[in-house]
């Protein structure tokens, strides 16, 4: 699915001007298929189309709807101003959702294909990093401890294969969305014909609700936003891992800083992770919206109106902060400079103790059990990180319980960082397909 719309459009989607004239694109979808069966004037919605293209006033409906207190009835009683007689031909059999449900596929289907298409192209970014990367040493961190070396192109390959999962979710919530119900007051049928239903939809590229009441189920809905706070979190993981990096006492990488920028107004040393600190934010955002939505599902019967004023405010919002967020963390990762060496220097503050389950394997296999092994090690990684007096890898060396089993040049392989590499190029192929 292409979106009908460029990049730059998502103001434009979610605006009123474009609402109406939505709105009307099924209203005169509905009367030309009306006039097919018979049950409406032939040319009724060709003689409206004439009278009202490019005339629908957003102002003139926002004042009616001051009086009436309904957007859909200020809408139709501006288009028959326009239109003249043939406006009573309009909305025959329909309720407001029917317009209002099928234009919101419409409207959100081409949204959603905006952030799909965003996603790939900061999936893109993440590529081209993973490629320039693929060698890169850097230390490996669980609970935030240095843990064993990998590769920094593997965070970046991580990332490409998270979003490809996330467009798999958005992909499916588009698919969900699109749909629509022409089908009357609670979707019985009962005063619009199911064929023009299926008409209707299929020229508007939506199918129809499965079983459709007043309203398409929210439970689509909900599918949309949750796909969309997935992505916040993802994008999320990225901006607090380069966040870390950017902190002082690690220096591994940082956000790009532009000629004349300033960090803060009473420090004029900073540099802050600005854009990760932002993109931080939006998603604590987007994840509210989402649970919000979730609140929609649950309606009374076949109706009731409580879920309208969440949707109006959370759809125009979630889908714009969603492709702002791609669209700063795509320009955060394309500019993020990468310090190597500070990387190095890291792996190696520990003075080879990220090394000791390497020790550990070699002594068990040397005979030693697991807890005898581990007891060795422990001893000469704790003795090493407190007294500072000697290196791991020279405990290790004066430990007879280690000697007898391991001679010098079995230690030094156990403390070559190549050994953790090795197989990079087979979790490359399973992630990026090279």
């Amino acid at each position: 699915m292409i979106s009908r719309y460029s990049r730059e459009s998502l103001t434009h989607i979610w605006s009123d001007q474009n609402k109406y004239d939505t709105w009307l694109l099924i209203e005169l979808a509905v009367c030309r298929y009306m006039e097919k069966e018979g049950s409406v004037p032939q040319h009724t919605a060709s003689i409206i189309e004439k009278n009202t293209k490019g005339k629908l006033s957003v102002e003139r409906i926002l004042d009616l709807e001051r009086t009436v207190k309904h957007d859909v009835i200020a809408f139709l009683t501006h288009v028959e101003e326009l239109s003249g007689d043939e406006g009573r031909w309009l909305h025959l059999g329909m309720t407001s959702s029917d317009i209002l449900d099928t234009s919101f596929g419409i409207r959100c289907r081409d949204a959603l294909c905006i952030i799909e298409e965003g996603v790939s192209s900061l999936r893109d970014v993440c590529l081209a990093r993973a490629r320039e990367h693929k060698h890169t040493p850097i230390v490996g961190r669980s609970h935030g401890i240095h843990a064993e070396p990998t590769s920094l192109g593997l965070t970046f390959a991580r990332w490409y294969a998270e979003l490809g999962r996330v467009n798999e979710q958005i992909t499916n919530a588009r698919q969900n969305i699109s749909v629509g119900k022409i089908a009357g007051a609670v979707g019985t049928y009962a005063t619009i014909s199911p064929t023009i239903e299926s008409e209707v939809l299929s020229s508007l590229d939506l199918n129809p609700e499965t079983v459709p009441t007043q309203v398409v189920g929210r439970d689509r809905y909900a599918l949309v936003t949750n796909a969309l706070a997935l992505l916040g979190s993802v994008i999320e993981q990225m901006a607090v891992t380069i966040r870390h990096w950017q902190r002082t006492e690690v220096g591994e990488a940082e956000e790009g800083f532009s000629s004349g920028q300033k960090g803060s107004s009473a420090m004029p040393h900073k540099r802050n992770p600005i854009a990760s600190e932002n993109i931080t934010g939006l998603a604590r955002m987007l994840r509210m919206y989402a649970g919000a939505v979730l609140e929609n599902v649950a309606l009374w019967h076949e109706r009731d109106i409580s879920h309208s004023s969440v949707e109006r405010v959370v759809f125009p919002d979630a889908t714009t902060l969603a492709d702002y967020m791609i669209t700063r963390c795509k320009d955060l990762l394309q500019n993020l400079v990468i310090h190597s060496d500070r990387m190095r220097n890291n792996l190696e503050i520990t003075e080879g103790m990220v090394f000791s389950q390497a020790v550990l394997l070699a002594l068990i296999a040397k005979g030693k059990s697991r807890q005898e092994a581990y007891v060795i090690v422990q001893r000469a990684a704790f003795t090493a990180w407190d007294d500072k007096k000697q290196s791991f890898k020279e405990l290790l060396e004066g430990d007879k319980d280690v000697t007898d089993l391991l001679g010098q040049n079995d230690i030094d392989k156990l403390f070559d960082v190549d050994n953790y590499l090795r197989h990079v190029d087979l979790i490359y192929r399973r992630s990026i397909g090279e």
